[in-house]
């Protein structure tokens, strides 16, 4: 495996998600602990060299990518083919010179590092360069059907995601590419490492059925089926067989009961185990031997399909009603890929069947789940197992059959869900609001990629491929090798997001660097997210200095008793800590949760900074963003209550405004991971975190306000959870307690940055009157 890309393949060897554990919302100490990244010891100094070598080279292209090149000389065409080459080259050579541009990945969180660099024309506009050379892009797919029919494959094999002339392509691309380099070496990795391993145990999970299971035998088809087609080597095969033989049930262990192996009473499982099969079915169609094709069809049908008809002809299929989220992305999807892979041998007519409802349904359904704003409404998290779903569907269809059938423009919002992960994604880690869901497995973040080649969107790509979920055979076809620049480039460093169901805002100083500033803060609808949500508005996390000061707490427990009840006031959903408001970021008013039927209402301003194409970014002081909600209707004991977030200083401090009018108990709450030493008098605390400090203060305080601290945990008063709450270890709750009464809290974060800062003390503004300049100082 080589160095560059190891840091991807810590998901293989560890067979866990690397991710922070987004279960208790915040890293843990184990996790906390420093690594060495092979890319920290020997990245930097090549990279050093291989810029110069980049300006060099530049990179020249339109930004238009299915679009005509400029030409210099419109006249003549053999000066445009010549200078459309060139281009071409100079871009490949920079791009081969320059490799990937982050030099490691940052051991807590796992977000990309990126160089200090100088300007270069290496780190241009995002773009995709128009090639006519075959070694930097892929060739035309051979297929172009004039009318496309869902039920009309292509004939020749593999047709899913990556047909033949992709494969043919595939070894000269990545030879020319180190982002193909990396991510095969990883793959290879990957799949040495599941070698070794026993096939997957079945597990039966309460609340997520056998989903961790399904998505770990889905991953390792992938991977085993990739190393083969690369490789020949029929050991792949083999081994993959033996995955496909446990799954089955036909393995050493028992996998699940004969009646139903995979566990159709929550679908998700069916699904992704019926998407696997069908992968493996067709990416070795042409060296299964015709007994093991016949015996991968009837299983397929027996656990998978036919669930899936009854799934689709009767109320059993609830997720396809109104159901604009994961699940019926998930469950069309796999039944879909499936039905996809056996059209033509399935003789009982019901991948047929299935093909001819699945691509309308997701159309009306898991293609709506974007918002008009781009926000997948349904969490952030979420978002991975709805566009990997989603996106799986889309490349199969136009794979297999030459058209997606609408299911990628029939919301002409979707294509903003790029945008939407972009920003909701801090410097540390998500924005992490709401639930987070099982382990995520072969559900990542790579449908990006994928969105920028269809919607001729390079920054999706460009933010994507840096990423330690990057490396994954969807990758390998989906990833356009045209593509150039930076995606920081251009990208407004702040975003808002306006939907009433959604309204949220983000933040921040630099995209380039983890050690950045960054404040999101979210209002919107308490109810509508398919049951994911919290009762949060107001909620917001900071990064600073490289890491989270004010983090969310993640997931409640599953399996606890009606956990997803949660369509009024009084269910069970709202009685389990991480789900009330107490549990949140926010104002607490009378020990008592937010309105369900909250309907807030959101200002916001930015100077629209912007990021040039160097990684480095020293913002003016006037540069700033801000973001403000009434969420007067939140609150029961409230006459008004109103929040609002606002960078300042060039973007190194943060305020948080608070204007309330409450006839019961008012608590200012934050949850950290920080020890937190409060100073005396108790208007200002000192948090400490990693190394790092940040200063708290309360600017104008309230007679009788001050910080105090507690664990994260219930009040004694709160109605007792149906089960009891998670343990929340190492998260620490900072507080102001004030009684009845009106109230402006105003609550400045200095994070203490290396150097010299002169920090600034603002005005006190009402937060009606806040405008891009109305904290400038006199």
């Amino acid at each position: 495996m080589s160095e560059a890309a190891s840091y991807d393949n810590l998901n293989a060897q560890n067979h866990t998600d690397p991710r922070p554990d987004e279960s208790a919302g915040f890293v843990t100490p184990a996790q906390r602990k420093k690594r060495t990244s092979n890319w920290i010891k020997f990245g930097i100094p090549v990279l050093i060299i291989v810029i110069v070598a980049a300006v060099v080279g530049g990179v020249v292209g339109s930004r238009k990518k299915h679009s005509s090149a400029a030409t210099a000389d419109s006249s003549s065409p053999s000066a445009s083919a010549a200078s459309a080459s060139a281009a071409a080259s100079s871009a490949a050579s920079a791009k081969l010179a320059l490799g990937r541009f982050a030099t490691a990945t940052e051991s807590d969180y796992m977000m990309p590092i990126y160089p200090s660099t100088t300007d270069s024309a290496a780190f241009g506009s995002p773009t995709f360069v128009s090639s006519s050379n075959s070694q930097n892009s892929w060739p035309m797919d051979p297929f172009q059907p004039s009318n496309p029919d869902v039920l009309t494959v292509r004939q020749d094999r593999p047709r899913l995601i990556a047909p033949a002339y992709k494969w043919a392509a595939l070894p000269t691309l990545i030879a020319n590419d180190p982002y193909l380099q990396g991510w095969n070496a990883t793959i290879f990795g990957n799949a040495t490492a599941y070698y070794s391993e026993p096939p997957v145990i079945y597990f039966l999970d309460d609340s997520s059925g056998i989903l961790d299971n399904a998505r770990a035998i889905k991953e390792r088809v992938k991977a085993f089926s990739y190393v083969y087609r690369m490789t020949n080597d029929t050991t792949w095969v083999n081994r993959l067989w033996e995955e496909i033989q446990n799954a089955a049930g036909n393995g050493t262990t028992d996998f699940g009961p004969d009646e139903d192996r995979w566990n159709s009473g929550h679908f998700l499982d069916t699904a992704e185990l019926s998407a696997a099969y069908g992968i493996a079915y067709d990416w070795l169609y042409d060296v299964w031997s015709q007994d093991q094709k016949d015996m991968m069809l009837s299983t397929l049908l027996k656990y998978g399909l036919n669930p899936g008809v009854t799934q689709v002809t009767t109320s059993a299929g609830w997720w396809r009603v109104n159901t604009t989220g994961n699940w019926n992305c998930v469950c069309n999807s796999g039944l879909t890929i499936a039905s996809l892979a056996i059209l033509g041998d399935d003789t009982t007519g019901v991948a047929k069947q299935l093909l001819q409802t699945t691509v309308d349904n997701a159309i009306q359904n898991c293609a709506q789940a974007v918002s008009d704003d781009g926000t997948w409404a349904e969490t952030a998290n979420y978002w991975y197992f709805g566009t990997t779903g989603h996106a799986e569907m889309a490349a199969s269809l136009l794979s297999a059959t030459g058209s997606d059938y609408g299911l990628l423009k029939s919301n002409p919002n979707f294509v903003k869900t790029g945008d939407f992960h972009m920003y909701v994604t801090g410097a540390t880690s998500l924005f992490n609001y709401g639930d987070h869901g099982p382990n995520k497995y072969s559900t990542t973040a790579n449908s990006m990629i994928f969105y920028a080649d269809f919607f001729n969107e390079p920054q999706y790509a460009l933010f994507q491929r840096d990423q330690w979920d990057a490396a994954d055979p969807w990758s390998m076809f989906w990833y356009d090798p045209t593509i150039a620049g930076a995606f920081w480039d251009g990208k407004p460093l702040d975003n808002f997001f306006d939907n009433g169901l959604d309204q949220w805002g983000s933040m921040r100083s630099t995209w380039t660097d983890t050690n950045a500033l960054y404040v999101a803060m979210k209002a919107g609808m308490n109810l509508g997210h398919q049951n994911h949500n919290d009762l949060d508005c107001g909620d917001f996390v900071l990064d600073a200095l490289g890491t989270r000061w004010a983090g969310e707490l993640g997931s409640g427990d599953y399996n606890a008793p009606n956990y997803f009840v949660g369509e009024t006031q009084t269910d069970p959903r709202w009685m389990y800590y991480r789900k009330m408001t107490e549990g949140q970021n926010t104002i607490l008013i009378n020990q008592a949760n937010q309105n369900v039927n909250a309907a807030p209402t959101v200002q916001h301003g930015t100077s629209n900074t912007t990021q040039g194409p160097t990684t480095v970014l020293e913002v003016d002081t006037n540069s700033t963003a801000y973001f403000t909600a009434d969420l007067s209707s939140a609150y029961f004991d409230a006459t008004s209550m109103k929040r609002g977030v606002r960078l300042l200083n060039g973007r190194k401090q943060v305020l948080l405004q608070d204007e309330i009018d409450a006839s019961e108990s008012v608590m200012w709450r934050m949850h950290t991971n920080a020890t937190v030493s409060i100073e005396s008098g108790g208007t200002s605390a000192t948090l400490t975190l990693d190394g790092q400090t940040m200063k708290v203060a309360m600017l104008n305080p309230p007679s009788g306000a001050a910080f105090t601290t507690s664990a994260a945990q219930r009040f004694p008063s709160d109605p007792t959870p149906p089960a009891p709450d998670q343990p929340n270890p190492g998260v620490t709750v900072l507080i102001i307690s004030l009684p009845a009464g009106t109230y402006t809290l105003e609550v400045l974060f200095n994070p203490q940055w290396p150097g010299s800062v002169n920090y600034v003390t603002p005005p006190s503004v009402a937060l009606d009157q806040w405008t891009l300049t109305s904290h400038d100082s006199s």
